[in-house]
């Protein structure tokens, strides 16, 4: 192979939520928008609700690793509701026994992009660029429906996954109309939302 063919980046846009859940569910609701939209060659947009086993699985059989994974989903991180946080998956695992509660919650049904991420993390699939865009619900609430607060940054949850898709990593900080913060497995064992 030439040294100087530059591999294509593969680049996953996921998204991760309840169905029927208004605001908490952003990921699967904008999933069809998301597949409409023009991505740069080598993304892909897939939901991510079908268990994180499930994925460790698949990711392991991928023929090329991803390169970048961004996670669309709604969590409660005390913010006002349409506050859009990018977070930085720097990785870093809880306890044997809190990585085992996690998997237990995960193969009973619940669906946390939490514990997505801290079983990816167990079994190493994560690229370093991994992503979450998470969009601050309003009350947890039944309906098909976002509240106007979250209806009115839908653009921009759309533009910023669009921009992630294909800005270089060292330019993220750049991104002026979302919040950044890191997190770590570690951190999150004890957050419970």
């Amino acid at each position: 192979m030439n040294s100087n063919i530059k591999r294509r980046r593969r680049v996953l846009i996921g998204t991760v939520g309840y169905h029927l859940l208004r605001d908490y569910s952003i990921g699967p609701n904008l999933l069809p928008q998301l597949q409409a939209m023009d991505w740069p060659v080598g993304a892909v947009v897939d939901e991510m609700n079908w268990g994180p086993v499930a994925i460790v699985q698949q990711f392991e059989t991928l023929p090329e690793p991803y390169d970048r994974v961004i996670i669309l989903t709604a969590t409660d991180l005390g913010k006002a509701p349409g506050i859009i946080t990018l977070r930085l998956w720097r990785g870093g695992l809880p306890t044997v026994d809190q990585i085992q509660d996690r998997v237990s919650e995960a193969v009973t049904g619940t669906i946390s992009a939490e514990n997505l991420l801290i079983i990816g993390e167990h079994f190493d699939i994560w690229p370093e660029e991994t992503l979450l865009v998470d969009v601050q619900p309003g009350l947890e609430e039944a309906g098909e429906t976002f509240t106007a607060e979250i209806e009115a940054v839908v653009p921009q949850v759309l533009n910023t996954l669009q921009s992630l898709a294909s800005v270089d990593y060292k330019q993220l900080h750049q991104l002026s109309a979302v919040e950044i913060e890191e997190i770590r497995g570690n951190e999150l064992a004890d957050v419970r939302r």
